[in-house]
C-alpha cells in the first residue's frame, strides 16, 4: 500500500510497507522481525545522506514496532522522495509512521518527526523550508512518541547551546500534537469512507 505524505510546504514522500514476509536466512533474527528501510532519492542512486536517514528512520520504527510478534520474518519500508523543500527527515518519519499504521502492524506507540531550525537571530522556526535550513545556523529533527511525548530520536546539524536544544525539544513536543491530530483525522477519514 502506497501512502503519500506531504508536509505543509512542498516536500512530498511516497511510503510503502510490506510484510511480515519470509526473510533471507542471512538476515533472519530468531526472536523478532527484521526491518529494512529503503530511501529512494528523486533521481539517481541513494548516497551516504540517504543511508544515514534510513538508519534514523529504521531505529525509530524499531523502537515503536512490536517486532517480537513476528519472529523470523521480514518487514520492508520503502520511502520514495517526490520533492524536497526542506524538513525531509521529519517528512520521512511521518510517512513511515502512517505507512506502518495503514499496514496494520502492531506498535507500542506512534511517532512523528518535527524539524526545527535556529536562524541567525536565534529564533526557532518549525517545519523550515530548504532556503530557511540553508540560512539557519542549526537544524534539528526529533522523533516524538505519542504516549509520553518523549524524544525517540534526534538528528542535529550546526552549532547551538544546551538551552537552545531544550527550547527546540519543547517546541517539537508542542508541535507534535498537531501531527498526531492529523494522524487521527486521516485514519478517521479513511475508515469512515470504507464503512
Amino acid at each position: 500500500m502506497w501512502i503519500k505524505a506531504k508536509k505543509e510546504g512542498d516536500t512530498s514522500v511516497l511510503a510503502a510497507a510490506y510484510g511480515p514476509a519470509e526473510v533471507k536466512v542471512s538476515k533472519e533474527i530468531y526472536d523478532r522481525a527484521t526491518l529494512e528501510v529503503l530511501i529512494q532519492p528523486k533521481v539517481g542512486l541513494p548516497s551516504v545522506r540517504e543511508r544515514s536517514q534510513e538508519q534514523c528512520v529504521r531505529e525509530t520504527c524499531e523502537a515503536s514496532l512490536l517486532l517480537s510478534l513476528h519472529p523470523r520474518s521480514s518487514l520492508t519500508l520503502i520511502l520514495q522522495l517526490i520533492h524536497n523543500d526542506g524538513s525531509i527527515l521529519s517528512c520521512f518519519l511521518n510517512a513511515a509512521c502512517m505507512a506502518l499504521m495503514d499496514a496494520g502492524l502492531p506498535m507500542s506507540c506512534l511517532f512523528c518527526g518535527v524539524t526545527c531550525a535556529i536562524n541567525a537571530d536565534g529564533q526557532i522556526i518549525t517545519d523550515p523550508t530548504a532556503v530557511q535550513e540553508k540560512e539557519s545556523r542549526a537544524v534539528m529533527t526529533f522523533a516524538i512518541d505519542s504516549t509520553k511525548r518523549r524524544v525517540m530520536m534526534s538528528s542535529t546539524k550546526g552549532s547551538f547551546s544546551v538551552h537552545e536544544l531544550q527550547q527546540c525539544i519543547a517546541v517539537s513536543q508542542e508541535a507534535s500534537e498537531k501531527i498526531f491530530q492529523f494522524y487521527r483525522d486521516s485514519v478517521s477519514r479513511r475508515y469512515s469512507k470504507t464503512l
